[in-house]
């Protein structure tokens, strides 16, 4: 048996996120958590589910947080696979993530992975003989331990195989980082890829969708609280993340980075007021429907803000 001793899993939302910001502060990362958060591009981007179901802030292509970590200092590496996919292989799969994770802890390097328990992102802080130690998300269950058999990872609800190692390396120059982040933002709002079913939506169109949900009485009760609550979590880090880089670049394009602070804020803002319209229940049944006109409008500010803030970023982004 071998844990890492003083690896602890963040309070956050975003709990990939979350993972990515204790597994840094483990090896001794200097970062500030809107820097992750902006830096990765998840502070600006978001993912809707047509119903609102509470998979949107896990359920899409997370390329871009893995291609745009070595810009802010560390890599992350691993294996992301369905059941489907792997077919008669799975097996062998499981076990390539099994001596992974335990060639990574004994070098002290920490892990994460999908679905440890319920369908979201966990810290792997160690093994014994027959599996996995996971940390749970202090925000939902508070400081406690899991346990699971190695041979159950990715077998469980959404049946995907997902565990990565993360190391340190050398930071890009500030102005790379930002640019490289918004670039990628700018490309995933646009981007028309979508999961099987058409289900989720990306950028401004996602933004419409989940308005148009709120007043057709088409969006589930509590799985929109969840997505309010996570895309809120990030448009927190985006203000803090654009006055960080703001600061850090020492004054190019301060006038398009205060425009694009103001039009960030309100987005934060109007998303605070629509998780006090629909706050989370303590029993979330994932079935009932509401409609909101409020919340609609409130929907609808967020995508007039940030259709003006994302012009903010392809202005930085060109000028950089």
């Amino acid at each position: 048996m071998k844990k890492l001793n003083g690896l602890e899993m963040s309070k956050r939302y975003i709990a990939h996120i979350g993972c990515i910001e204790s597994c840094l502060g483990y090896l001794g990362v200097k970062i500030s958590t809107p820097w992750i958060y902006g830096g990765t591009g998840h502070a600006f981007i978001n993912n809707i589910p047509e119903d609102l179901c509470p998979s949107g802030p896990t359920a899409w292509n997370t390329d871009m947080l893995f291609q745009l970590a070595p810009n802010l200092g560390y890599k992350v590496e691993g294996i992301k696979v369905s059941k489907e996919d792997a077919g008669e292989n799975f097996s062998e799969k499981q076990k390539e993530v099994w001596d992974m994770v335990r060639a990574s802890i004994n070098q002290s390097l920490p892990c994460y992975g999908f679905q440890l328990n319920s369908p979201d992102f966990y810290v792997i802080n160690g093994y014994d003989d027959t599996g996995y130690f996971y940390l749970r998300n202090p925000l939902y269950y508070g400081s406690c331990e899991g346990h699971l058999e190695w041979q159950k990872l990715g077998t469980c609800d959404v049946e995907v195989l997902e565990v990565y190692s993360v190391k340190t390396c050398d930071p890009a120059p500030i102005e790379k980082a930002v640019k490289d982040a918004f670039i990628m933002v700018l490309k995933h709002g646009k981007s028309k890829k979508r999961l099987a079913g058409d289900k989720w939506v990306t950028g401004l169109d996602g933004l419409l969708v989940w308005a148009n949900a709120l007043e057709a009485g088409n969006a589930m009760i509590d799985g929109n609280a969840y997505n309010t609550i996570c895309w809120h979590e990030c448009r927190e880090m985006a203000v803090e993340f654009l006055k960080e880089a703001k600061i850090r670049l020492d004054g190019k394009c301060n006038n398009i980075f205060g425009e694009a602070i103001e039009y960030y804020t309100i987005s934060r803002d109007s998303l605070k007021r629509l998780k006090e319209i629909c706050p989370e229940r303590e029993n979330a049944d994932w079935k009932t429907k509401f409609a909101s006109r409020e919340g609609a409008a409130l929907v609808r500010e967020v995508y007039e803000a940030e259709n003006k803030g994302l012009g903010c970023l392809k202005q930085i982004s060109t000028r950089l």
